[in-house]
């Protein structure tokens, strides 16, 4: 299975995610510059953290209009899995593969802590290998990671199970609570928390590598 991990101008959790994906889960993984037009052959795409383009205009929005995103999109209407990490969750929101918006936090401060997160749904490709409701620990690291939807939208995303992950104890302000929400397909995938830090106990969490085990099952099975 190969995984690819695009990187963008301030991307800064790309290396983290490649570990992640070769030194721990021992897949192939491919890095796609931002500027490519077309994918090589690919089982899943990882949009990485970090502050694309500085965060200049709003989180994501710059590396949303970047040319490997139209190719992206097309995967993603594929049926490809499509996972978006922090800085990636933005640019999913931006690119309108995902809905809402994320916002500056309540405190409006940067936070960077280990937060307490509830699985709201472990029936997507990237949740199923958790207990339904199980309570997790992962990292966050963001400043403008507080999820906004109106409360129409919070229906439809409550009616159709595409809230995947909702903190304990809300640490932006996000609305309902929300930390990670997929499309309606269930192929794509957003967070703010950072899995790809939470591989193994001595960094405090190894929670976070059940999303990507999940993610390499669901590849393997539909292979």
């Amino acid at each position: 299975m190969t995984f690819g991990v695009v990187i963008f101008p301030g991307s800064n959790c790309d290396q983290d995610a490649i570990y992640t994906i070769a030194s721990v889960l021992r897949c192939n993984v491919k890095t796609i510059w931002h500027q490519q037009s077309v994918l090589p052959e690919l089982d899943a795409i990882i949009l990485p953290g970090g502050f694309s383009y500085g965060d200049y205009l709003r989180p994501g929005a710059i590396a949303s209009r970047s040319p490997i995103m139209k190719a992206i999109k097309s995967f993603a209407g594929q049926g490809g899995l499509v996972m978006g990490i922090c800085n990636g969750f933005q640019v999913l929101i931006e690119s309108q593969l995902l809905p809402g918006a994320l916002l500056r936090n309540e405190s409006t401060r940067f936070i960077s802590r280990q937060v307490s997160l509830t699985i709201e749904n472990n029936q997507t490709p990237f949740s199923h290998q958790f207990q339904p409701n199980q309570s997790i620990t992962l990292p966050i690291a963001h400043k403008d990671g507080n999820y906004f939807a109106h409360p129409e939208l919070i229906r439809q995303l409550e009616e159709n199970h595409q809230i995947v992950l909702r903190y304990q104890n809300n640490p932006n302000g996000s609305t309902g609570n929300i930390a990670g929400i997929c499309n309606p397909r269930g192929n794509v995938f957003g967070l703010m928390p950072h899995p790809e830090r939470a591989f193994a106990n001595w960094l405090g969490s190894s929670d976070g590598l059940i999303f990507f085990q999940s993610m390499l099952a669901s590849m393997e099975a539909k292979s």
